[in-house]
């Protein structure tokens, strides 16, 4: 069964794109805990992160470094949080999102009502800074 992602990133959906490669995709949440939030989603659809083959899993976990560094530098945050998740959409990703609290790994601290510019606004800054990051190659447009 196709996914959401698979939908966005067919343009079927919306998303707000930061990373494409000949192997994931990145897309900013629409619940996001933090300005910047980020998924990192394989384009090969598998349904859990431990089903993933090794090095496309090591490979998603690479970017989401490059984006987790990218995160912290333009939002100043302490650390950046990182979780696989895959109970809402049964499709591996990868969340990445500058954090300053470990309470930030409970679903209550989601925005669930997070206002499209603000979002349009941490996808441009993220862009931005990937891209002053040396990894322009890979940002996407849109």
């Amino acid at each position: 069964m196709t996914s959401v992602f698979t939908h966005i990133l067919e343009g079927r959906s919306p998303g707000r794109f930061i990373w494409r490669d000949d192997r994931c995709f990145a897309i900013l949440t629409i619940e996001p805990r933090r300005a910047g939030h980020t998924l990192v989603i394989p384009l090969q659809e598998v349904d859990r992160w431990t089903d993933l083959p090794e090095d496309l899993a090591l490979h998603i976990f690479r970017v989401g470094r490059l984006i987790g560094l990218a995160q912290q530098e333009e939002w100043g945050s302490d650390r950046v949080g990182v979780m696989y998740e895959g109970y809402m959409v049964p499709h591996a990703h990868l969340h990445v999102w500058p954090s300053w609290t470990v309470y930030e790994y409970s679903h209550t601290g989601i925005d669930r009502n997070a206002r499209p510019e603000e979002l349009d606004e941490a996808a441009v800054r993220l862009r931005a800074r990937l891209i002053a990051h040396g990894h322009g190659e890979f940002v996407a447009s849109d």
